[in-house]
């Protein structure tokens, strides 16, 4: 397959693994871009920039293809420190950068000056005309039916998409809502030049998660997500389990909460415990609607070959209507 999506980032396939916290490390990115994908590897799972220069390092010793960095940037009282985080990438010779949250703007220039080619990844088309302004390559284009964080606008895919290709001159890839070929079909008829996957790799055999959370999530349908935070306009869809529905019910309460009080719930080391331990009741896992069309845990390559066949399969079959 030729997309501007491949020919930018050097792949055979125009299929990109979501930046996933706790979940893309080397294994995972390896298997991904070793099957003809971009794997990712997130730059905040490690704990430190000096980590994430040995993870960087641990991937070239599973693979010889292009795979990239993920680097979330998001407003806190103490936040990591992106910039060291930015020179590992830079130090590592990284040359493919995904960013999401706020702007990346303040780290465009450097990463530019060493060839690094960006992908943003955008929950409206406002965000992604101001990331093709600042400079970015590429936008990663994510619809509410999402896992993590959608955004406000509630605007799914089958909306979004189209909107952003029309104005947008730089290419996108489609993000949310996709498992399998004909998902990707239909990104690639409504404008996208590629697709980023998150909860289906996390159903792989490579990815670093308990088997009891990967079969929690075939065993799932599409109504097996949760939106938490939406009181405190900070929405992030996760999977339906006992601390997501906790937390739901802790903001529908008369007067609300504060996130103080749902905090224990959904620290970050508990989520990373239960995807770990297979715990599935004991911790926030993200999850997009797509878990409804996943029902089994292939490999990397097994699922990036299927899906390639079956969007070409798919794109045919439309094709055939119009003789």
């Amino acid at each position: 397959m030729k997309t501007r999506i491949t020919e930018l980032l050097g792949i055979r396939y125009p299929i990109v693994q979501g930046g996933m916290q706790w979940v893309g490390r080397a294994e995972l990115a390896a298997a991904v871009s070793n099957a003809g994908g971009l794997g990712i590897v997130t730059a905040l799972t490690q704990p430190t920039p000096d980590d994430l220069r040995n993870e960087i390092a641990r991937t070239r010793t599973l693979t010889d293809k292009p795979f990239g960095v993920n680097l979330t940037i998001l407003p806190a009282v103490k936040p990591p420190p992106y910039a060291e985080y930015v020179q590992a990438i830079i130090d590592s010779g990284i040359k493919i950068v995904e960013t999401a949250g706020n702007s990346p703007k303040d780290f465009i220039e450097a990463l530019k000056r060493h060839d690094v080619k960006i992908v943003h990844k955008c929950t409206s088309v406002r965000h992604a005309l101001s990331a093709e302004r600042n400079g970015v390559d590429a936008v990663s284009v994510d619809g509410f039916e999402c896992a993590g964080h959608p955004g406000e606008d509630d605007v799914p895919g089958l909306v979004l998409l189209p909107i952003a290709a029309r104005k947008l001159r730089i290419p996108i890839i489609a993000s949310g809502g996709i498992a399998d070929g004909r998902g990707m079909a239909a990104a690639l008829a409504l404008g996208a030049e590629g697709v980023n996957m998150g909860t289906r790799f996390c159903v792989t055999q490579e990815a670093p998660i308990h088997p009891n959370i990967k079969q929690a999530l075939v065993d799932a349908t599409e109504r097996d997500t949760k939106l938490m935070f939406r009181t405190m306009r900070n929405t992030a869809r996760v999977f339906r389990n006992a601390i997501s529905e906790e937390v739901v019910a802790t903001e529908n309460r008369p007067g609300g909460c504060e996130f103080e009080e749902v905090r224990p719930l959904v620290a970050g080391a508990r989520g990373r415990a239960a995807l770990e331990s297979g715990e599935v009741q004991n911790g926030v896992v993200s999850a997009g609607q797509c878990i409804g069309l996943i029902d089994d845990i292939p490999t990397c390559a097994e699922l990036i070959e299927r899906m390639v066949r079956e969007c070409r399969e798919h794109l045919d079959r439309a094709r055939s209507w119009m003789d």
